[in-house]
């Protein structure tokens, strides 16, 4: 390799324990942060080498981690085309394998059957297989002749209908093979950073879909539809509740900036329009540029990367950021989405959880609406980091699966009658002013009582968090000077030496074309066959540079 990779204890057992595995199906469930990827490429390594198999598929949720997992397996000098389709033929024969999407393996599962006889299978985040059954059926298809199935997820998970392809159940609950679970991940010490929830009180009212009136906080008890409802108000962009919210938790990034100056947030939306309305709110109340991902966007994947390795302070996202995407200088969340799946929430909060070196305090904090439900998850997480903290000799953890109720929230925007009226944030004796900062679990935390939540930025006496000045102050401490992060000394992968050359390629054709008045197929075909390839796509990154060498010698006689 370039350069040596030293893998963490749980890596090193998990490998053992994969290649000893009997079976064609292995799943491996690893807290959000633990270092799923690098263990996937080490294991695809060792099998490349040791010849067991000859190529590897990669099949990811979202286009972004396709490009994702491109750039980590260059650490192992993997090359893996994230742009590839099911039209570009064969594979080069410098090219180890591919990333794909579920959504690309349903829409053409005979493909990638047909690349798959000796190749090592990767389905990263594997419960997305029963997101529709047409994927579950794909990935069955494309994946049952390969030799070797790696099934990874960063929480467990369980199946409440169609079991989940290559995945082993117990009655609904999925079997993991290899399992390294948050609280271990804490009790081994620079895995993953310890998160905390500020959970943020509000008295909500609105109109529901019937047209009658409501006015509740999150401390009374009125029923899951009227709990859906009263969440969807307080994220309403133009209530009080999420602007005061966005506000104190941009403050706690500013704080945090002083240590780390890459420091940031990130806050999930319900949806694209909702994104851009809390971007909104950013730039207009607290005086600074969030960046939006959106799915819709086709530079979504270019901006979370340049966001991951820039000094942005803030991130706006649906989903695009709420799995598997790491940023690890995320220390600060927003939880401003109504899907109140354990899962989802886990996933979201695993952004944060990732440990970066050279840092003294290695804490994140997930700012929740007070949402009973939400409320229980975060009573989850936070248990297990008080025994991985205070206890390191407890027992191991036993991460339950997807309660049988969760379900994401129904777009309530289709209910014409909805309306969301006023949301106001309480403190923690009712009055509306600020969120506290203190983290209390009421009678699930019996034990241990209510918590303060340590390193939170608590608001000045008498200071008006909606204030001009505490605007323009938090404007200033924005300004402080961030690093640009380094340049990479390293020479240019071959996935990027090929996407260059293909770039160079594609000019001399067009150049071509002009001067000799052929068509771009007739010049196309004439360069391949001087080359001795079918089609560019299938070129290796020598063949490319005598392609290009022949064109420039063709225009060189014109």
């Amino acid at each position: 390799m370039a350069a040596s990779i030293l893998f963490r204890a749980w890596q090193k057992e998990a490998l053992e324990k994969l290649e000893a595995h009997v079976h064609s199906n292995f799943l491996a469930v690893a807290t959000p942060g633990a270092g799923k990827t690098m263990f996937s490429l080490g294991a695809i390594r060792r099998a490349l080498v040791a010849r067991k198999v000859h190529r590897c598929v990669v099949v990811v949720p979202t286009q972004h981690l396709k490009l994702q997992w491109a750039l980590a397996a260059e650490k192992f000098d993997i090359h893996i085309d994230p742009d590839w389709s099911a039209g570009e033929g064969a594979l080069p024969s410098d090219v180890h394998g591919i990333a794909v999407t579920y959504q690309q393996v349903a829409a053409n599962p005979g493909a990638l059957r047909r690349l798959v006889a000796q190749a090592f299978i990767v389905l990263d985040e594997i419960h997305h297989a029963a997101d529709s059954r047409s994927w579950g059926d794909g990935i069955r298809h494309a994946f049952e002749m390969a030799p070797v199935r790696l099934c990874l997820s960063g929480t467990p998970f369980r199946s409440d209908q169609s079991a989940i392809p290559f995945v082993r159940y117990e009655g609904e609950e999925a079997q993991a093979d290899y399992e390294y679970g948050y609280g271990e991940a804490l009790r081994d010490k620079a895995v993953v950073r310890p998160v905390y929830f500020p959970r943020i009180k509000g008295r909500m009212e609105w109109t529901s879909p019937d047209g009658s009136a409501h006015a509740a906080s999150f401390e009374e008890e009125i029923g899951r539809t009227l709990s859906s409802q009263r969440l969807r108000t307080a994220l309403d962009i133009e209530g009080e509740w999420l602007p005061a919210v966005l506000l104190k938790a941009h403050r706690q990034v500013m704080h945090l900036r002083r240590e780390d100056p890459r420091c940031a947030g990130m806050v999930i939306a319900m949806d694209q329009d909702h994104a851009k309305g809390i971007a909104k709110v950013l730039r207009e109340r607290m005086g600074v540029k969030a960046i939006v991902a959106t799915s819709d966007d086709p530079d979504a994947s270019q901006k979370i990367a340049q966001f991951t390795q820039g000094k942005d302070p803030w991130i706006v996202a649906v989903r695009m950021v709420s799995e598997g995407v790491d940023i690890p200088r995320l220390k600060v969340g927003v939880y401003a989405t109504n899907t109140t799946t354990d899962l989802f929430f886990r996933q979201a909060v695993g952004r944060l959880v990732r440990a970066t070196e050279g840092v003294r305090q290695q804490r994140a904090y997930m700012f929740i609406p007070d949402d009973p439900r939400l409320r229980l998850f975060a009573a989850g997480i936070a248990e297990k980091r008080r025994h991985s903290l205070r206890k390191p000799d407890s027992e191991g953890e036993d991460f339950s699966g997807e309660l049988e109720a969760d379900r994401a929230e129904p777009d309530l925007t289709q209910l014409s009658l909805f309306s969301a009226i006023s949301a106001v944030p309480l403190d923690e004796a009712g009055n509306p002013l600020d969120a506290s900062p203190v983290e209390t679990l009421g009678e699930l935390d019996e034990l241990e009582g209510a918590e303060e939540i340590p390193g939170m930025v608590n608001q000045e006496p008498g200071e008006d968090s909606t204030s001009s000045y505490a605007l323009k102050e938090l404007t200033l401490q924005g300004a402080v000077p961030t690093p640009e992060p380094e340049a990479s000394l390293n020479a240019p992968s071959p996935r990027s030496r090929k996407r260059k050359l293909r770039e160079q390629n594609s000019a001399q054709v067009r150049i071509l074309v002009h001067r000799t008045r052929k068509g771009h197929a007739q010049v196309n075909v004439e360069l391949n066959q001087r080359v001795g390839i079918k089609r560019i796509t299938e070129a290796t990154v020598a063949q490319l540079e005598r392609r290009l060498e022949v064109a420039q010698k063709w225009l060189s006689k014109l």
